[in-house]
């Protein structure tokens, strides 16, 4: 972008200040005001972009710009004016004259800062985010680079750009696709990395962060490791800060470690409770301050990845940087937004010189710059996908594998890595036969570029098998697994984590293929090799617990099941707490298995805490809070409390119809349910004509030979029977068994 370019006619670039993650930041004047100003600009957006991400990109960017206006404190970095100009959005802010915290650390040479300028930049800063905190905005990327200190020693939070609306945390969670999880490891509290609730308490964690590292030099966990690091965020307890820096005073070592409290609830409970410690801690003063009221909680997030305790997202993610930043005035550059590198990099030239530049006939070998453009957005794809944004990551990566295709050719790496998240995004968007036809096509590439047994080429041929057992093609998923677990065993050996993955999903696939007990073996194996390199509660071992304790259930050994899931709930409690939804599922399940045992009271003990907890934590019509309440109801009428059960079932089908439609699996297992209750209350003709229902609705959906459409059938002969219509429902039995006794003797 040329020295002398005017924005809008209005703001003149004068300096290039730095580059990060959003884009670049310029020293500019505003014409208008006579008075120097930042502006902030993104990469231009315009035709290099899909149509897709473009949207995405413009719609955060308002948000952003419109969330950071709205803040007036002397705490945060003032933003004057936004908008867009030539496919440049840009945001125009206060100019400051300092120096952020993570280069205040870097001219010290890592040493930490004095004391005095510790406490005093503690205290302005629990300033500003009781501020923000009030307005219901969580900035959830605090960090020494977003921390201001001026010449005047004033200190200011930089860089709201990824904040959230409390009150709109739903939307704008699937639009801030910027890094990892919104955070940067080495400051992310708990909740963040486990995709839990986070509210103002969790800048409060990352403020302890940093606070610890710019009062001993280090930051909490100081591990090169990104998994390390993320693992000493949840499990492990910061050493003292004293015992890093004797001469910090006591007051500021226990603020400072109830900051880094593993609960929100452990922590101070808001940011003006934490500035009143400081101020204590310094002067033996109670402050004065005014009460602010209430801070506003955000709602929770939705979980991007169930059943895994470190998501996803943290396999072989970098550790990001620590305060050791190297570019002035920004945060070192975040390729994982895709919006940094060159300014001209895939961009028209003439959109940014004015100036008529010549069109090639034919593409030349792909620069690095070009590379780089697709890189960024196959990242942003990926960010997309980790916000649950499954059909946007998918328009992303489509359109980066065509330009790759035609730059590389189609059996290039970085090509078939877009193939392969084009296929994921197919599956997670319920496009099975789709995604199987893309995964088929990157495992025969990467073959023929890379050798059968690469792992790339495993990791595709078992997302295949993974959606030929969603399409019900078990034993086809069962060769591939197979073949794909000798390949890995003879590569990478029997104790590899993805030679375990495969092992498990191969566990899981015998399951469905009714071979229990081998699924049960396989899987028993797997959790005794998980438990012994990776640790009793990881997340991955207690994945294949559960799965080892569903197999025991299939099998009628309800004790060892209930057992397995106790075990699975008690460990997923200690580790992501008691109302994460991992743990909650363990805890349904334990409740299935009380109920299978005869333990009905006291399943219906545990059903009713869980309604409470789902509801809590879902609101009353999500469908693991109806799942619940179905648990409740049949434990009712197990109780011989029928009344109750019908009750319970008629309320959970009459939402469950309005929310999840008539027809809907969940809702004909409720209407069955109030057929159960009424039959057992004598009223037979009532509870005929809501079998009738179920069954006709089972046939239509599923087919007439589907085991829960005869199984419904056989529902309707029972209450015939119970009418006295024993002639219709002999016949109705000898139907059932027609059929039932056809499937068997097919050669299928």
């Amino acid at each position: 972008m040329a020295d002398t370019r005017l924005i809008q006619s209005r703001y003149r670039l004068l300096d290039l200040i730095g580059r990060g993650g959003m884009g670049e930041v310029w020293r500019a004047r505003d014409e208008s005001l006579g008075r120097q100003v930042a502006v902030k600009c993104l990469k231009p957006v315009g035709p290099q972009h899909d149509e897709s991400f473009t949207r995405v990109l413009r719609e955060r960017f308002r948000r952003e710009a419109r969330v950071a206006a709205a803040l007036q404190h002397r705490g945060v970095t003032v933003v004057h004016d936004f908008g867009e100009h030539e496919g440049v959005l840009y945001l125009v802010m206060e100019l400051l004259d300092g120096r952020n915290l993570s280069q205040l650390l870097e001219d010290n040479k890592q040493h930490p800062l004095p004391v005095p300028d510790v406490v005093d930049i503690a205290e302005q800063v629990a300033d500003a985010l009781g501020y923000t905190h009030q307005q219901g905005i969580v900035h959830r990327d605090l960090k020494p680079a977003n921390i201001m200190r001026l010449a005047d020693g004033t200190v200011k939070i930089c860089d709201f750009g990824i904040a959230r609306l409390g009150h709109d945390i739903g939307f704008t969670s699937r639009l801030t696709g910027t890094g990892i999880a919104m955070g940067t490891p080495h400051y992310m509290s708990p909740e963040q990395i486990s995709g839990g609730q986070v509210d103002h308490r969790s800048d409060l964690y990352s403020l302890g962060c940093v606070l610890y590292e710019i009062a001993t030099g280090a930051p909490p966990f100081d591990l090169d490791d990104a998994w390390a690091v993320l693992v000493g965020h949840r499990d492990t307890q910061p050493r003292p800060l004293r015992t890093h820096r004797a001469e910090l005073p006591g007051f500021f070592d226990r603020v400072v470690l109830e900051l880094l409290a593993k609960t929100p609830e452990e922590r101070p409970v808001d940011a003006g409770d934490l500035r009143r410690r400081i101020i204590v801690g310094r002067t033996g003063e109670q402050p004065h301050l005014p009460s602010t009221g209430p801070v506003p909680l955000a709602p929770p997030v939705p979980v991007p990845h169930p059943g895994q305790q470190l998501p996803a997202w943290a396999r072989g993610m970098t550790t990001g940087h620590k305060a050791t930043c190297a570019l002035p005035g920004l945060a070192p550059p975040d390729h994982s937004a895709g919006l940094t590198g060159e300014w001209t990099t895939g961009a028209d030239p003439s959109r940014l010189t004015g100036e008529q530049v010549p069109v090639r006939a034919e593409r030349p070998t792909p620069s690095p710059e070009l590379l780089s453009v697709l890189a960024g957005r196959h990242d942003a794809g990926l960010d997309l996908g980790r916000l649950g944004h499954w059909e946007e990551a998918g328009e992303v990566h489509r359109a980066v594998a065509a330009e790759r295709e035609h730059a590389l050719g189609p059996d290039h790496p970085d090509t078939l890595s877009s193939r392969y998240e084009i296929g994921f995004s197919l599956s997670r968007t319920g496009r099975a036969a789709d995604a199987l036809r893309e995964f088929d096509r990157v495992a025969r590439g990467r073959e023929r570029s890379l050798g059968p047994d690469h792992p790339d080429t495993l990791a595709a041929r078992q997302e295949a098998a993974y959606v030929l057992g969603r399409l019900g093609r078990h034993f086809e998923a069962h060769q591939v697994y197979a073949e794909v677990l000798a390949s890995r065993e003879r590569s990478m050996g029997p104790d590899h984590p993805d030679t375990l993955r495969c092992r498990h999903n191969l566990a899981f696939n015998l399951g469905r293929l009714g071979r229990l007990e081998d699924s049960y073996q396989v899987a028993r194996d797997v959790v005794s090799a998980r438990t012994r390199l990776l640790g009793a509660d990881h997340p991955d071992t207690l994945v294949t617990l559960y799965e080892v304790a569903y197999t025991l259930g299939r099998l009628g050994r309800w004790t060892e099941a209930l057992q397995a899931y106790q075990d699975v709930a008690r460990a997923r409690s200690r580790s992501l707490g008691p109302d994460h939804p991992d743990t909650l599922s363990a805890r349904y399940e334990v409740g299935i298995s009380l109920g299978r045992l005869g333990r009905s009271a006291e399943a219906l003990e545990l059903y009713r805490a869980l309604v409470d907890d789902r509801t809590r934590a879902g609101g009353p019509a999500d469908p693991e809070t109806l799942r619940a309440r179905h648990g409740l109801g049949v434990n009712l009428g197990r109780l011989a409390r029928w009344e109750e059960a019908l009750a319970e079932a008629r309320e959970v089908c009459a939402i469950r119809e309005r929310v999840l439609g008539p027809d809907h699996p969940d809702t004909l297992v409720s209407r069955r349910e109030v057929a159960v209750g009424l039959g057992w209350l004598g009223r037979w003709a009532d509870a005929l004509t809501v079998y009738r229902t179920v069954a006709a609705a089972r046939e239509r959906l599923l087919g007439p030979g589907h085991p829960d459409a005869l199984a419904a059938r056989n529902d309707e002969a029972h209450c015939l029977e119970q009418l006295g219509r024993g002639t219709e429902a002999v016949e109705l039995y000898r139907r059932v068994a027609a059929v039932r006794r056809g499937q068997r003797a097919s050669p299928d």
